[in-house]
């Protein structure tokens, strides 16, 4: 039985651990599929559909939707260190105040817009995701999904597997507000709207090789949101986390 102290979709990640680590699983094979993993862990599928969700926001796998042998989800890296400091972050993070998730952002994704903007950075990915967001049938969740992989891959860019850990271990925490704050958002077409637009403004600067730029247009974007999401989830914003 599942450890009651961890979430159902934590117990799954980590099997995906343990068989990552032990070389069950190598790049190039598919995980068991949902049923057959909900039943052998005691979970149910929406977990283990979690799951999977977290391990591509990490990079860790590749999903494709329909039957026969191309779908499922695929293993297409082995993070280096593992998901077991992923996971503890990600517990730890569930109970960070917002203010104290938004100041650490900033540091984070400010470091790693100078850092790319410095160098020839390949954004091939990250267009595609900015591709993707475009979408006029994109619905909230999805469109939110899209934004976490956004993020995700921008530290990812930078070769650094201490920041792209650190991203990762906080999404669940980061997430958590950007999702609460949407629901309760009066004109999400306006927002996402203007989210979009910002995306494509940070990567422009790091085109450009504008670092200060880059930064500005950052950290502009993840305080002017946080400051939004607090404004309408009545959160203290203790965090000088206003729009720039």
């Amino acid at each position: 039985m599942p450890d009651s102290e961890l979430r159902a979709w934590q117990v799954v990640l980590e099997r995906v651990e343990g068989d990552l680590r032990d070389g069950r699983l190598l790049p190039g094979d598919r995980l068991t599929p949902e049923r057959e993993l909900a039943a052998q862990l005691g979970v149910g599928r929406s977990s283990v559909r979690e799951a999977i969700r977290v391990l591509e926001v990490l990079g860790v796998v590749r999903t494709a939707t329909g039957s026969g042998p191309s779908s499922g989800a695929m293993i297409v890296t082995t993070p280096r260190g593992g998901l077991a400091a992923f996971l503890r972050l990600q517990v730890a993070a569930n109970g960070f105040p917002l203010e104290d998730v938004v100041r650490t952002r900033i540091v984070l994704e400010c470091d790693v817009a100078e850092t790319l903007a410095a160098r020839d950075a390949d954004l091939a990915e990250i267009h595609s995701i900015l591709d993707a967001m475009d979408a006029s049938d994109l619905g909230r969740d999805e469109f939110l999904a899209l934004d976490a992989r956004f993020h995700q891959a921008l530290a990812e860019a930078t070769g650094n597997a201490v920041v792209s850990a650190m991203m990762a271990g906080l999404r669940s925490s980061i997430e958590s507000y950007t999702r609460s704050g949407a629901a309760l958002l009066d004109d999400w077409g306006a927002m996402s709207a203007r989210l979009r637009d910002e995306h494509r403004a940070i990567v422009e600067a790091i085109s450009d090789g504008d670092a200060v730029a880059a930064r500005d247009r950052i950290r502009a974007h993840i305080t002017g949101y946080s400051a939004d999401v607090a404004a309408v989830l009545g959160v203290r914003d203790d965090a000088g986390v206003h729009a720039a």
